[in-house]
């Protein structure tokens, strides 16, 4: 008969962390944004601009 799962010994970490690789491909990142100190961004545009212009309504054009 086959064990439960109070029965089986609990999995490593870097065991559930490969097979998650394994069917969802690559993991989200250890921290988010918000856990991380702010830097420049990877293209060399400030962060702050992006943001501007992405709140302005389509309608108003770029």
């Amino acid at each position: 008969m086959s064990e439960t799962p109070r029965e089986q010994e609990p999995e490593p970490a870097w065991k559930r962390k490969r097979r998650l690789e394994q069917v969802f491909g690559d993991v989200l990142p250890e921290t988010t944004s918000d856990e991380r100190e702010p830097g420049p961004a990877p293209d060399g545009e400030d962060p702050g601009e992006r943001w501007l212009r992405e709140q302005v309504p389509p309608h108003h054009g770029s």
